[in-house]
């Protein structure tokens, strides 16, 4: 029986507080008794099955030796019953056997557990810091070898691979944004850029298209991409999104001609900003912000030639900025308003791989490509569970239809009197 004995200070000796220890106990006591249970309704439900002398076939046998599983409070140690098991298949003549539910023979810590580790690790923690990091926790140091980590790198790696070679023929994606984050990487010169495109598929929801390395954001890396998603049978998008610094819109201009343009308002306001003196900031970020923020897309045409005159004497170059890309600029004006948020950046890029940038900070970057690719892939693959749908998300399906729309509302019938849709 557990007695409760208090001590001189808040924690008994070796830093264990004495609630862990409560908690244990109680872990320990349920375990073997959910253990014990689980065999007995085992045996009860073959009582019934005997051998050709009338002994049954399934009996307790004493108990494994005692062993340690790592669980959300602690390390537990379990001593398992052990189970006689004399049945045999008919069909194959193989022997049967028992098998725990509760606890495999395999087990050593929790799925729960299990599932921590590798976030852990993809959020700063490398293979040696485990155990001092967790060695505050009782008994949790216990299987957690550096063999551990290391094996979860590969898994990864195959999982990025399996990822990259999916069929993409089921799938509709009708925006589309692309984007390019370097990494460090401890072992190379050259910095790791993985070229990046999230989708918008038919039902509203955003989801990973593709993610691999090349170099510098050029067409070529760029239009291979765009090249391997076609052949795994990618539909052309309605509509993509991203920096107009990128090789992406020759490769885009190459594989699916038919798809529309959209600039970055996030990074154009950056670059405009970069041709101006700073004393000209403030009134040049109101000035955009009349444009990417208009009602519709003529008072946005409005305020573009409003910034051009405003500063296209003084600074040609920034006004030029705009003026150049204009209709790829304003494009997210020709879709439902709901969507206007979505389009007018790469921000769903940016947000989403955020994470991998603490990551590389946090461990000076991956040791090699191969491991950042991993890495990004695994970062993605546990945050995506938190990306949420598009705003109405029921008129992705009509841009893909190629319904019209002004001012962000639906255009019924198109050429007769407005009767819209509010976004």
């Amino acid at each position: 029986m557990l007695t409760v004995v208090p001590g001189e200070g808040p924690g008994d000796e070796g830093g264990r507080s004495l609630i862990d220890e409560i908690v244990r106990e109680g872990a320990r006591r349920m375990l073997a008794g959910a253990l014990q249970a689980e065999v007995g309704a085992c045996i009860a439900a073959h009582a019934a099955e005997r051998d050709g002398n009338g002994r049954r076939l399934v009996v307790r046998n004493g108990s494994h030796q005692p062993r340690e599983v790592l669980t959300s409070a602690g390390a537990v140690e379990v001593t398992a019953p052990r189970v006689s098991d004399k049945r045999t298949d008919p069909a194959t003549g193989e022997r049967k056997r028992f098998s725990p539910a509760i606890l495999p023979p395999w087990a050593r810590k929790t799925p729960k557990i299990t599932g921590v580790l590798p976030l852990l690790c993809l959020h700063g923690l490398s293979a040696g810091d485990f155990v001092p990091a967790l060695g505050q926790f009782p008994g949790s140091s216990a299987g957690l070898p550096a063999a551990v980590i290391t094996r979860l790198t590969g898994q990864w790696q195959a999982g990025q691979r399996a990822f990259a070679q999916r069929d993409l023929s089921g799938v509709d994606y009708v925006y589309l944004w692309a984007d390019g984050i370097h990494v460090n990487v401890r072992l190379e010169e050259h910095r790791l850029c993985l070229l990046v495109m999230i989708g918008v598929r038919a039902d509203g929801r955003e989801e990973l298209i593709a993610l691999a390395d090349g170099y510098r954001e050029s067409a070529e890396s760029r239009a291979d991409l765009l090249r391997d998603c076609a052949r795994r049978g990618m539909r052309a998008p309605v509509l993509a999104a991203g920096d107009g610094a990128l090789g992406f819109w020759g490769a885009l201009r190459e594989v699916f001609p038919e798809s529309r343009e959209a600039r970055c308002w996030f990074r154009k306001i950056a670059d405009v900003l970069a041709a101006l003196p700073k004393s000209a900031h403030p009134g040049a970020k109101k000035a955009l912000a009349e444009i990417w923020n208009a009602k519709d897309k003529q008072h946005a045409l409005a305020a573009a030639r409003a910034f051009g005159a405003a500063y296209g004497a003084k600074f040609p170059k920034a006004a030029s900025k705009i003026t150049d890309d204009l209709d790829q600029l304003l494009a997210f004006y020709d879709y439902p308003a709901g969507h206007w948020v979505h389009l007018r950046t790469t921000n769903p890029i940016e947000s989403a791989f955020a994470t991998v940038r603490h990551r590389s900070k946090v461990t000076r970057g991956p040791g090699s490509p191969a491991a950042g690719l991993a890495m990004a892939f695994k970062l993605i693959e546990a945050a995506r569970d938190r990306w949420r749908a598009v705003n109405a998300p029921r008129l992705v399906a009509l841009v893909r239809a190629g319904a019209t729309f002004a001012s962000g509302k639906l255009i019924e019938r198109p050429g007769d009197s407005a009767q819209s849709e509010a976004a």
